[in-house]
C-alpha cells in the first residue's frame, strides 16, 4: 500500500531541534542534489468568501501615509534578532517536508534562499516592524520565499501579484489600490500590511497555524469547509484523508522546511545581505502627476532607487487628482517637498486609455497640445481607427486634470436614418454623427460589436 506523504509517525518526537540540526548538517556535507530555480507555489485560489473578512481600521493599514509608517519604526527588532525562530512543531518523518528539507538544505538550495533573502533588503525590516506591531510570530517573514521569491513583480498564473500574492478578488477592506495608474498589490510594504492582516484574521478564526497559512493559499472558506466536513482540525489528518487538493497539500510542508532551514541561517551560512533600516525612507503626500524619473533628475537621485520604493506605478507617474503616498529616501524629504510645493511640472507625457467616443480633437483640445503632436508621440496612431483600451502618450505642455471624456446629451434626437452601406460599422457610422457607439446601438437595439447588414436602415441623430 502506498504510503500517503502527510502521514506522520505516530512516535516522531516535533520538538527535537538537535535532530533537525544534524538532519540538515548532514544534508549539506553529503552535498544533495537539488534545483535552485524551484518553481514559485500556487497562489491562493480565488475563494467563494463564506466567512466575512474585517475591515481593518485606517491605524492598522500601516505605509498608508508617513506618519503612519514613522511608528512602525519604535517598534522595529533589533539588528541581531533579525532571524525569527519557527515557532512550529515540524515532522520529522513526513516525506514531504523531508523531499522539501533535502532539496533547499543542498549547497544550490542554499545558495537560492541567500539570494532570495537579499531582494528583501529594501523592506526586510519594515515586515518585522509589522508583525511586531501586529502582534504576529516572527516565521511569517519567510512566508514570500514561497509565495513569490521577495519578487515585487512576481506574477502567478492565476494572476496573484506581488510578494504576498494577492488575488484581485482578496483585496478588499485592506486600502489597496487597483487602477490603471497602479497596482498596490506590487508595494511590499502596503502589501505587507494587509497580508500579515488577513494572515491573522485566518488563525484568530481556525485557532492552528498550520489551519491558517493552508487558507491563506487556497482560502478560508475552503479550510473551514474541510474541517466541518472532516470533523477535526488536525491539517496533517485533513491532507491524509484528502481534503485539500495537491497544491495546499504541498504548501504547509514547503514553508515549514524553508522556515526552518532560513530560521538557522547563521549556522548554515546564509547571508541576507544588509536590511534596510525602517527609518531610511519616508513618504510624501502627493495629488499631482509627477514622473519620478523627472524628480530623481531633479534631486540628483538614483532613478532606479525612486522606482524600486514606488513599485505600483505602472508608468513610474503618480496618479493625477488623487492622493499618493510617494516613497523616497529620508535625506532627500525636505528637498523633494520644497520642488513639489514649488509647483514646477515634473512630468513629460500623461498615459491615457482611450475609451468610447474619443477624438485625438478633444484629447488635444484638452492637454492643450496639437493633433499633430499627440500622433508625434504615438507613432502609427490615426485619428479615425483608435483602438478602445489602448493607451496613448500625450505630451505634458501644461498640467490639467485627467481627461474624462464626455457623454451624449440625453435629448438628442435619433428622428434620422442612415442606410447601412458596404464596409460600414456601428463604430464607423457613431464616430461619423459624433456619437458614442454605444448610444448608437442602443437605439438600434442591437450589441456595439453586431455585423451589419447591407441596406440595413439604422435610427441616427437628425441635424
Amino acid at each position: 500500500m502506498t504510503k500517503n506523504p502527510c502521514k506522520r509517525n505516530p512516535t516522531e518526537n516535533r520538538s527535537s531541534a538537535r535532530k533537525n540540526a544534524a538532519f540538515l548538517c548532514l544534508a549539506c556535507f553529503l552535498n544533495i542534489t537539488a534545483c535552485a530555480s524551484v518553481e514559485t507555489p500556487g497562489t491562493p485560489a480565488a475563494e467563494i468568501e463564506m466567512i466575512k473578512q474585517p475591515e481593518p481600521s485606517a491605524e492598522g493599514i500601516a505605509g498608508q501615509n508617513p506618519e503612519e509608517e514613522n511608528k512602525t519604526a519604535a517598534g522595529q527588532p533589533e539588528k541581531n534578532s533579525g532571524i525569527p525562530e519557527l515557532e512550529l512543531a515540524v515532522p520529522e518523518d513526513n516525506k514531504l517536508v523531508n523531499r522539501y528539507r533535502n532539496q533547499y538544505s543542498s549547497g544550490d538550495g542554499l545558495k537560492y534562499l541567500s539570494a532570495v533573502m537579499k531582494r528583501s533588503v529594501p523592506y526586510r525590516n519594515f515586515i518585522l516592524a509589522e508583525i511586531e506591531r501586529l502582534g504576529a510570530p516572527g516565521f511569517l517573514l519567510y512566508l514570500p520565499v514561497i509565495e513569490s521569491g521577495f519578487s515585487e513583480t512576481a506574477v502567478s498564473r492565476s494572476g496573484a501579484v506581488g510578494i504576498w500574492q494577492f488575488m484581485k478578488n482578496s483585496i478588499g477592506g485592506y486600502g489597496i489600490r487597483i487602477n490603471e495608474w497602479l497596482d498596490e498589490r506590487r508595494d511590499p510594504w502596503l502589501s505587507t500590511t494587509a497580508a500579515i492582516h488577513k494572515l491573522m484574521y485566518n488563525y484568530e478564526y481556525l485557532q492552528d497555524w498550520n489551519l491558517a497559512l493552508a487558507a491563506y493559499n487556497c482560502g478560508l472558506g475552503a479550510v473551514s469547509r474541510a474541517v466541518k466536513k472532516a470533523g477535526t482540525k488536525d491539517y496533517w489528518e485533513l491532507c491524509e484523508n484528502g481534503y485539500f487538493k495537491t497544491e495546499t497539500v504541498n504548501y504547509v510542508p514547503k514553508f515549514l522546511a524553508i522556515a526552518e532551514i532560513l530560521s538557522k541561517s547563521e549556522e548554515l551560512g546564509i547571508d541576507w545581505g544588509e536590511a534596510a533600516e525602517v527609518t531610511d525612507y519616508e513618504t510624501i503626500s502627493v495629488s499631482r502627476a509627477v514622473d519620478i524619473n523627472l524628480l530623481a533628475r531633479e534631486t540628483e537621485e538614483d532613478p532606479e532607487l525612486l522606482r524600486k520604493l514606488n513599485p505600483s506605478l505602472h508608468y513610474s507617474i503618480t496618479p493625477p487628482g488623487t492622493k499618493y503616498a510617494l516613497r523616497i529616501p529620508a535625506a532627500k524629504k525636505q528637498e523633494t517637498q520644497e520642488l513639489l510645493d514649488s509647483g514646477k511640472m515634473l512630468i513629460e507625457y500623461y498615459v491615457y486609455k482611450i475609451r468610447s467616443g474619443d477624438t485625438l480633437y478633444a484629447l488635444s483640445r484638452h492637454y492643450g497640445v496639437s493633433v499633430d503632436m499627440i500622433q508625434e508621440y504615438n507613432p502609427g496612431i490615426k485619428a479615425d481607427t483608435l483602438r478602445i483600451g489602448s493607451n496613448v502618450l500625450i505630451p505634458a505642455l501644461k498640467e490639467v486634470q485627467a481627461y474624462k471624456g464626455r457623454t451624449d446629451d440625453s435629448s438628442l434626437n435619433f428622428n434620422g436614418t442612415y442606410i447601412v452601406k458596404q464596409g460600414d460599422t456601428l463604430w464607423s457610422i457613431a464616430l461619423a454623427y459624433n456619437v458614442q457607439v454605444e448610444t448608437l446601438a442602443e437605439k438600434n437595439n442591437m450589441e456595439v460589436n453586431s455585423i451589419l447588414k447591407l441596406g440595413k436602415l439604422l435610427k441616427v441623430p437628425a441635424f
